[in-house]
């Protein structure tokens, strides 16, 4: 093949492999870039202690797409399941802990009217989380200028909102904006009930349970698991690494070269269209079409450059939301830890720190002011209960998603890091007492680490809010939405693109689709 017929993805992320194997098995030459010694972007499983290895950035699948599982065949590439369906524990200081099994109340003390709702609520969001997941594997609609396709896509959007029916689509329509606190507080008394429930609303983003579009945040995360069972949440085993491993053999198996150790500097043009990549070693690879699985303010204001952009897209660009207040915690543990009057057998299952609404809202204050909270809230995992590869025979990892540190310069010292570490294992120590002392290393990555380790704008895990003005058609920004920019040739299919962020894969399908009719029209 020429040059020109070359398609050079940027970066090994799981996007980035997903829509490399499908370029590949449609026939096309692919040759996958990844900065990294590895592929994995943040679905990576590393060592961050001797012998004690850890899913580095996300550390659970609850949005896995069904299609790419299916089509690229990962099961025969090595991913499978450590532990499947993990249940939520709901953690509470004097051991009355609430066990939450896909909706349903397990074990734990609630009121009587909370324990008949709570079905219902659960099955009510799963419904409305649908019509997100029906828009998983389609091409956002353009707002203007659209041709006969966009209008069947926006039509279709609006069936699937139809097709809820009368009540459920004025309640869908109600609260699709609004905040988890507000529609929690309607709908049940038990402070760690809602606490909860809240946080799923919340995690990896810049929101707090009052924040208009919680709402919304909570049904992009249920979506996987709306059309979908296999997608309540789950371990993989080896960790998350296995899932972009699997993904990276896949892409390999049809054609792909993959390449680590290979950082792109920047996207090279010829006249208006992409004419390859230059690496930071100085090498210059041709191609006539460019993929990047990074965000997309270092996309097209670093590796391309504002100057090749129209000055209202520069602005669009530039004030996208993506300042992440989520960090990761990982400990080696000689031990199991105990929690307070919780049988050992549910350590290993997903477990939650958020008291109430008021304790998750005051943790959110003060990343408002820059500073981290004073009382985070936690969703832990001890992914070694299930999967020994991780950790010496007898020693465990626990990972930890801490809310909230926010991507704010007095938040990047070292002192800051330690404070808040110090705080973090503060409110560990209240659940579980014998912890602290079967810590063999601990490392927390705040915002600004991961945005160093895993190259994304902001920390932010998604590359961009979840927000009405930042989702479907409007996501990344108006103008980029259908995973085309501006410039022939190039191309975005990363957590900033449609459907967003979480261990996916959709976006990366169909950024290769989108490619794949450009090159059946031309």
């Amino acid at each position: 093949m020429t040059d020109s017929n070359r398609i050079v993805v940027i970066g090994g992320g799981h996007n980035g492999l997903t829509c490399a194997a499908y370029l590949a098995k449609s026939g096309r030459e692919v040759l996958v870039l990844e900065a990294a010694d590895r592929v994995g972007g943040a679905a990576v499983t590393r060592e961050f202690a001797p012998a004690y290895r850890v899913s580095a950035g996300a550390h659970l699948l609850y949005l896995l797409d069904a299609a790419v599982r299916r089509e690229l065949d990962l099961a025969s590439h090595g991913l499978k399941a450590a532990r499947s369906n993990l249940k939520t524990v709901a953690l509470a200081r004097e051991g009355e802990h609430l066990v939450l099994d896909d909706g349903r109340l397990e074990s734990g003390t609630v009121s009587a009217d909370d324990r008949a709702a709570l079905p219902g609520h659960h099955a009510r969001m799963l419904r409305f989380a649908r019509i997100l997941a029906r828009q998983h594997g389609r091409s956002p609609p353009r707002i203007l200028g659209g041709d006969r396709s966009d209008t069947i896509g926006a039509a279709l959007l609006g069936l699937d909102i139809r097709r809820l029916g009368r009540d459920d689509m004025r309640e869908f329509l109600r609260i699709a904006g609004i905040n988890i606190f507000d529609v929690l507080e309607e709908t049940f008394d038990t402070p760690l009930l809602k606490g909860a429930l809240a946080l799923d609303a919340v995690l990896g983003t810049n929101l707090g349970p009052r924040s208009n579009n919680s709402v919304l945040a909570l049904l992009h995360r249920l979506s996987g698991q709306s059309l979908d069972a296999a997608n309540r949440p789950w371990l993989p085993e080896g960790g998350m690494g296995a899932v972009t491993d699997a993904l990276a053999a896949a892409a390999r198996a049809h054609g792909a070269t993959v390449r680590t150790g290979s950082l792109v500097a920047r996207i090279t043009l010829e006249g208006d269209r992409v004419s390859g990549v230059a690496l930071a070693s100085g090498e210059s690879i041709r191609a006539g079409t460019v993929v990047s699985n990074a965000d997309p303010a270092r996309t097209l204001l670093t590796l391309l450059g504002a100057r090749h952009l129209d000055t209202g897209f520069v602005h669009r660009i530039r004030h996208l939301r993506s300042r992440g207040t989520a960090a990761k915690l990982h400990l080696a543990l000689d031990g199991l830890p105990e929690f307070a009057r919780l049988p050992p057998i549910l350590a290993g299952e997903r477990l939650v720190i958020a008291p109430d609404l008021v304790y998750l809202e005051h943790a959110y204050d003060a990343s408002k002011y820059g500073e981290c909270s004073p009382e985070p809230a936690l969703e832990i995992t001890i992914p070694t209960a299930h999967d020994r590869t991780l950790a010496p025979e007898g020693r465990h990892v626990l990972s930890a998603i801490v809310q909230y540190a926010p991507y704010d310069v007095r938040a990047n010292t070292e002192e800051a890091r330690a404070a808040f570490l110090e705080r973090t294992l503060a409110v560990l120590d209240r659940y579980s007492p014998d912890l602290r002392r079967r810590i063999v290393a601990a490392e927390l990555l705040l915002p600004f680490d991961i945005e160093r380790e895993f190259g994304i704008t902001g920390g932010h895990w998604h590359h961009a809010e979840l927000a009405l003005d930042q989702m479907l058609m409007l996501r990344p920004v108006p103008g980029a939405a259908q995973y085309a920019m501006p410039v022939n040739g190039l191309y975005l299919c990363g957590a900033g693109c449609h459907p967003g962020g979480g261990v996916m894969g959709a976006a990366g399908r169909n950024a290769a689709q989108a490619v794949l009719s450009v090159e059946r029209a031309a």
